[in-house]
């Protein structure tokens, strides 16, 4: 990584630009290689249901506010 950052908002693409020559060394770098977020199928599917129920009643309070503000 670099030692120094950028104020102007750069940061972010020095860090992608340093990490892909750290790679550049070792003939490449395999993103599949180390540690991994492993999660059950039934974990996912729970937080699924969950973000879908979220969504939905999000949706239905946009529309019901929309219509009481404008009257639609």
């Amino acid at each position: 990584m670099a030692d120094r950052t950028e104020a102007c908002g750069r940061c972010s693409v020095t860090t992608v630009v340093d990490a892909v020559d750290e790679g550049d060394d070792e003939g490449g770098r395999n993103p599949f290689d180390g540690e991994r977020i492993e999660l059950r199928d039934e974990t996912m599917r729970r937080t699924a249901f969950v973000a879908v129920w979220l969504g939905r009643l999000k949706r239905r309070l946009d529309e019901t506010v929309f219509s009481l503000v404008y009257g639609r």
